[in-house]
């Protein structure tokens, strides 16, 4: 373990425990916390009393007061978790150590100098199209009704915005679209109860109410669903490349055109996968992989919080090479990424929060010894 890291641990530590500490720089003390969960000698060297200091601040609600502060609006997912151990772990949901396979060497780990320019997280915004062509921009509207359409009316809350049935057995039907610009997220609940989460830079095109012998809409980019149950009317999500077909259940599709695959991964129920030339029925655990020859790869014991982590608020990989990790950081911070020189081969591992700065990320992944540039919006990546 880098001896600087340690140093910062301790100097951020003093400095909390004296009340001089500012809100970013508590924030970083967490992330520590959880970085040395792992390292007795190095938690050792709290004394009792701080520990106690310490955990009475985090039950008086010290982190969720730094949120508000920093970031004005309550974070999207964040919340607080105590590890039942000899010793308190701070592990903010998401604040989480992102760390390299292979521990660096001291000569590798990049000096970390503060940005000079910042860019802040995504948040939730999203554009709903309706029937008419007019365009609704959700994160600027207010709270209740904000269209009655074809056998709906549509309401938003906050984040969330639904579609409520106005009248029985009504045969109309319109199609809206949800598109969710990089650096967005946004949830919906369609006509049939069934409960979508949009990733950035993702649209979702479907009906203002389910009339017909099915259920369908047309996804790009990642969502998550959680489909409402009707064995006589199955629910269809139709991308590009593919179709899923379901009864009730809970699954992700990650779909975006820069990816390499097309990724269906199962949480609950059973769900057909299929193109015109090929098939795939997959189970709870399991995820189907569509190749780009046309055919299914079936994977088996995944890490499921790895898969919807986005909408947890986390950003999570496993084994996944820096351009996977950029390609998520570029979307949700709405930014441009320009690679420079070799590319390493290394693969990381870990999590941390999408509600913080793009700097603490990056401050997080130089330890691996890559270099960051950030320029206006552009961020280069320099091995």
């Amino acid at each position: 373990m880098s001896s600087q890291l340690i140093k910062e641990f301790l100097e951020l530590k003093k400095k909390f425990l004296n009340g001089t500490a500012t809100p970013a720089e508590i924030q970083l003390l967490e992330q520590y916390y959880d970085l040395f969960a792992d390292e007795p000698d190095i938690i050792d060297q709290l004394t009792k009393p701080e520990i106690e200091i310490l955990e009475s601040r985090l039950k008086e609600g010290i982190a969720n007061r730094i949120s508000l502060q920093e970031n004005k609006t309550v974070p999207f997912y964040r919340g607080p978790l105590m590890r039942a151990a000899a010793i308190l772990v701070f592990a903010l949901a998401g604040i989480l150590f992102f760390y390299h396979r292979h521990n660096p060497q001291p000569g590798q780990i990049a000096q970390n100098k503060p940005a000079k320019v910042d860019i802040a997280p995504g948040g939730n915004k999203a554009i709903l199209t309706l029937a008419n062509g007019s365009k609704l921009v959700l994160n600027n509207a207010k709270n209740g009704d904000l269209s009655t359409q074809a056998g709906a009316r549509v309401v938003k809350q906050d984040s969330l915005i639904s579609y409520k049935a106005v009248a029985a057995n009504s045969t109309e039907v319109s199609y809206n679209t949800i598109t969710i610009p990089n650096g967005g997220q946004y949830q919906l609940i369609l006509a049939d109860g069934t409960k979508v989460w949009l990733n950035a830079a993702s649209s979702l095109r479907f009906p203002t109410a389910f009339t017909g012998k099915d259920r369908t809409v047309e996804l790009t980019g990642e969502a998550y669903f959680e489909v409402a149950k009707n064995k006589d009317k199955p629910f269809n999500v139709k991308t590009a490349w593919q179709t899923v077909q379901v009864l009730g259940t809970h699954f992700n599709i990650n779909a975006y055109s820069n990816e390499t695959n097309v990724k269906t991964t199962l949480l609950e129920g059973s769900v057909k996968v299929y193109t015109a030339r090929s098939s795939m029925m997959i189970s709870p655990g399991q995820q189907s992989v569509l190749q780009s020859n046309g055919t299914f790869e079936l994977k088996r014991d995944l890490d499921m919080d790895e898969v919807v982590a986005w909408k947890n608020g986390v950003f999570q990989f496993n084994e996944a090479d820096i351009q996977t990790v950029m390609r998520q950081i570029a979307r949700w911070y709405d930014i441009d990424v320009e690679f420079k020189g070799k590319l390493p081969a290394d693969l990381y591992r870990g999590k941390i929060s999408r509600n913080v700065n793009v700097s603490q990320v990056l401050k997080i992944l130089e330890l691996s010894g890559i270099n960051f540039t950030i320029e206006g919006r552009k961020i280069i990546v320099r091995s």
